[in-house]
C-alpha cells in the first residue's frame, strides 16, 4: 500500500523555469526530437531541484516520476552539467567584483562531506580524508563579496589539500595578487592562506614565547571582524541545498554540484555580485 500527498519545494517557480529553460535550450543542441524523452523540461527541471533542496534520494525520484533509476540519474548529471556550464569562470567574477566597487574581496575555503572514497594519495595517505575535519570530503574555494555573497566556487581537491594548496593549484594567488597591484582590492582571508601573497590580508600569526604587540593585535581584531562574515558564503551554499552537506556521487563531481549550486543561488536571489 502507498500513500500519496502533496509537498511543496521551496523555490521560485521563475528558479525552475529558467531551468528548464536552459534543459530545452540543451536538447534542442543535442537534436532530441519532441515527446522522445520520459519527462518534459520542467519535470527535469524539478527533479533536479528536489535533489538540490532536498535532498531527496534518487530511487524516490524515479518512482515519483515513473522512470527507472539509472534515467534519474542520467537526467540529474544532465542539469548538473547545463547549471554548472553558466556558471562563472574566476576572471569574470572579479570583473563583475572590481565593476560592483568593492573595497575587498573574500576568500574562504569549505570541505564538502563524501561518503568514504578508498583512493591513496601521496605516502599512502587517503586522498579524499580530511584530516581537520576528520571526515572525508572534497575542498572547494570560495570568493564572496564583502557581505558574505558567494561569487565564485572553485573546482574540487582532495580534502587532504591545504587551503594555500588549493588556491595555488586553481590560480588564486597570483589572479588575486593582480586585483589588489591593479585596482587596490585585497583578499581578506584566515591564517590557512599565510603568505599565500602580497594581495591577501590576513591575522598575523602570535609568535612563540610572547604576545602580539598592541597595534598587531588590534589589526588582527579588523580583519577577523571584517572577513567573519565570508562564513556566510559557505553557509548560505549548504545551508539552502540539502546536496552540498554530504556527497555520495564520486567526489569529482563535486565541482559541478558546487557550481551548479552557485547558479541556482544566483538565480534565486536575482544577484550575481
Amino acid at each position: 500500500m502507498t500513500i500519496t500527498y502533496t509537498a511543496v519545494l521551496d523555490v521560485r517557480r521563475g528558479t525552475a523555469e529558467t531551468l528548464a529553460r536552459l534543459l530545452r535550450a540543451h536538447r534542442n543542441r543535442l537534436g532530441t526530437r519532441k515527446n522522445t524523452r520520459a519527462l518534459g523540461a520542467f519535470k527535469q527541471a524539478v527533479l533536479v531541484l528536489r535533489w538540490f533542496v532536498d535532498g531527496t534520494r534518487l530511487a524516490q525520484l524515479a518512482r515519483d516520476n515513473g522512470i527507472s533509476v539509472p534515467t534519474a540519474y542520467r537526467y540529474l548529471h544532465e542539469g548538473l552539467t547545463v547549471l554548472s556550464d553558466h556558471a562563472p569562470d574566476l576572471s569574470t567574477a572579479l570583473e563583475r567584483g572590481a565593476a560592483a566597487g568593492y573595497t575587498h574581496l573574500n576568500l574562504d575555503g569549505t570541505v564538502i562531506r563524501t561518503d568514504r572514497v578508498a583512493a591513496p594519495g601521496p605516502n599512502g595517505a587517503d586522498l579524499w580524508w580530511s584530516g581537520k575535519h576528520k571526515h572525508h570530503g572534497g575542498n572547494v574555494q570560495v570568493v564572496s563579496a564583502p557581505d558574505g555573497w558567494p561569487l565564485w566556487v572553485s573546482p574540487v581537491r582532495p580534502g587532504r589539500e591545504h587551503d594555500t594548496t588549493c588556491a595555488r593549484t586553481h590560480g588564486l594567488n597570483a589572479a588575486l595578487d593582480r586585483l589588489s597591484t591593479t585596482l587596490g582590492v585585497p583578499t581578506l582571508t584566515d591564517l590557512g592562506y599565510e603568505d599565500a601573497g602580497d594581495g591577501f590580508r590576513h591575522p598575523v600569526k602570535k609568535p612563540h614565547g610572547g604576545p602580539l604587540p598592541t597595534e598587531q593585535q588590534t589589526f588582527n581584531k579588523v580583519i577577523r571582524g571584517i572577513h567573519g562574515v565570508s562564513e556566510r558564503a559557505n553557509a548560505l551554499l549548504k545551508v539552502t541545498f540539502k546536496a552540498l552537506r554530504r556527497v555520495s556521487l564520486d567526489p569529482g563531481s563535486i565541482t559541478r554540484i558546487a557550481r551548479a549550486a552557485l547558479v541556482l543561488l544566483q538565480l534565486e536571489h536575482g544577484r550575481t555580485t
